[in-house]
């Protein structure tokens, strides 16, 4: 993990699942009009092929995370492990967040 003091990654790691889930998700309905697509329906189905995406980005990467549980395990550093599944559990409720902000949006959940 980087320099960068815990509350605010924790913040932004929440936010950067968001973003990249919402983002993802109007841009692909734009290119689904604009393809002749339903473009609910497609935001829909990018919302659940994206959660995965968004947890990734939102922490940096899956080898950063892997470094941090590395450095728990093999030199007892736990800290470092609770921080990094800290850091998973805000990104996974940032993606959560998105993907029901566009349940609501599209209603596809209700056909």
């Amino acid at each position: 993990m980087d320099k960068e003091a815990f509350m605010p990654a924790f913040i932004h790691s929440y936010f950067i699942a968001l973003g990249v889930l919402i983002g993802g998700t109007l841009i692909g309905a734009i290119g689904a009009f604009l393809a002749g697509e339903p473009p609910l329906t497609k935001m829909f189905e990018f919302a659940n092929r994206l959660k995965i995406w968004a947890l990734v980005a939102a922490i940096g990467g899956t080898f950063d995370a892997v470094y941090s549980f590395e450095r728990g395990i093999f030199l007892g550093e736990t800290r470092d492990i609770v921080k990094q599944v800290l850091l998973i559990v805000s990104a996974m409720g940032g993606a959560q967040t998105g993907w029901v902000i566009v349940t609501w949006l599209t209603q596809e959940h209700l056909s």
